[in-house]
């Protein structure tokens, strides 16, 4: 998520020739938030299952060849919106409370 935010970030900058306003760089976030969390939904969803599961000892690669034998590719992202939602609304809030408290210091600082 953080690299990807800041590859958002920069290539914006880059784009309209200044750096990012704070609720700019927080849609960066929620960008970079709700692509990681599409991606890692799979592993998110084995260790739920390994979890809940009588075998606590199985690892995450044999629980998700077992969801994905057994139930299929499409149970493997079960949640996904939901958990996607949340963590674009997460890191809209983070990185925009981030950007904007940064922005705030620095002024504050080199300004006086």
């Amino acid at each position: 998520q953080f690299p990807l935010y800041e590859w958002l970030k920069t290539t914006y900058g880059e784009v309209v020739g200044r750096a990012p306003k704070p609720w700019e760089s927080a849609l960066a976030g929620s960008l970079a938030g709700g692509f990681a969390a599409a991606i890692t939904t799979p592993l998110d969803v084995a260790k739920t299952r390994i979890m809940l599961s009588k075998n606590p000892g199985m690892n995450v690669i044999t629980m998700l060849k077992r969801i994905y034998r057994e139930e299929g590719a499409k149970r493997l992202f079960s949640g996904v919106s939901p958990r996607v939602t949340w963590i674009s609304i997460g890191g809209f809030v983070f990185f925009g409370s981030f950007e904007a408290t940064k922005k705030l210091v620095l002024e504050t600082m080199f300004d006086s």
